[in-house]
């Protein structure tokens, strides 16, 4: 039996000894984010705790106080597995097999599955990272600077900087009482939404080069040889998809990138009107109404076609 009550889950995190904390594979600035604010919450609080990424931490994100403390494989047994901003077991990726399932989902997906015994699930929220942020002090656990950073940094992150339509006043809130701590939020919002690397930008270079439109949809890619080319050390888009949402003729963005083991990473970003969850769902993927993602096994012109075609019947 499942359940979704707050206070089971805080009682569940206060009788526990040895936790993992994790999230989904290619990690965004919300799962590093919330994962390193509730880890170094528990670790404050002298649990013992493993922080658990299977991709590790993105470079981009490394400027997080304390993120050299995620690991990519857990080690040993834990008597409570924490998810935090993961939709379905399948996107946390190898590093539970041999566990049970997860003890504790902390989410904000629309697509979230319910997996785990206690399911906190609000798709209200613009991230899982101001969830978080409310939930901690009422969990009796103490958010210190560098976790109030993380924080805000998943609060930034999955809101582009505050402006994506499910923006609320309580989102603005959330983000005052982590700047109370004395979190730099100016000084995130560059390192979050505004620096590059070189290669980054070399390889956004790439996919402008390949980009295309049609019926009010733009599409690009990103192949293995792109990323070769750049030096770029992700199979990640670094964050390109953003830029092609932005294009004031384009209802809906999408972008594809080579996994290199016969699999695409497609990514979708919507305006408002456009429910691209549903689009992910068709391809075994999930997200948000405006922003979602799935893994396609493919050759990529096949898989480009297939996606397009799908895409385009929300902008018919």
């Amino acid at each position: 039996m499942t359940s979704n009550s707050p206070k089971e889950a805080r009682e569940r995190i206060h009788s526990a000894h040895r936790i993992l904390v994790t999230s989904h594979i290619r990690p965004d600035g919300d799962a590093v984010g919330s994962l390193l604010g509730l880890g170094l919450a528990l670790l404050d609080a002298e649990k013992d705790v493993q922080m658990v990424l299977a991709d590790g931490v993105p470079r981009a994100l490394r400027y997080l106080k304390s993120s050299e403390k995620i690991r990519k494989k857990p080690n040993g047994n834990f008597d409570t597995i924490i998810s935090v901003d993961c939709s379905g077991m399948d996107r946390i990726g190898e590093i539970l097999d041999g566990y049970p399932k997860p003890d504790l989902n902390i989410d904000h997906h629309i697509t979230n599955l319910n997996f785990a015994q206690i399911n906190l699930v609000d798709i209200e929220a613009p991230s899982t990272a101001e969830m978080l942020a409310s939930y901690i002090p009422q969990w009796d656990l103490s958010i210190s600077q560098p976790a109030g950073e993380a924080l805000l940094t998943g609060m930034i992150t999955d809101t582009l900087g505050f402006r994506t339509s499910n923006m609320r006043p309580q989102t603005l809130n959330t983000a005052a009482s982590l700047m109370k701590l004395g979190v730099n939020l100016p000084a995130l919002y560059t390192k979050a939404l505004h620096e590059r690397s070189f290669e980054a930008v070399r390889y956004w270079g790439a996919g402008l080069n390949h980009i295309e439109m049609e019926c009010q949809v733009v599409w690009t890619t990103l192949s293995d040889e792109d990323r070769k080319i750049s030096n770029y050390p992700g199979k990640d888009d670094a964050d390109l998809v953003n830029l092609l949402a932005s294009i004031e003729e384009a209802h809906i963005a999408v972008i594809f990138i080579e996994q290199g083991d016969d699999t695409i990473k497609v990514s979708w970003r919507s305006k408002p009107g456009y429910d691209v969850s549903k689009v992910a769902a068709q391809f075994d993927g999930g997200g948000h109404k405006a922003a979602s993602g799935a893994s396609i096994e493919g050759a990529l012109d096949e898989v480009k076609k297939r996606v397009i075609a799908a895409t385009q019947v929300l902008t018919e």
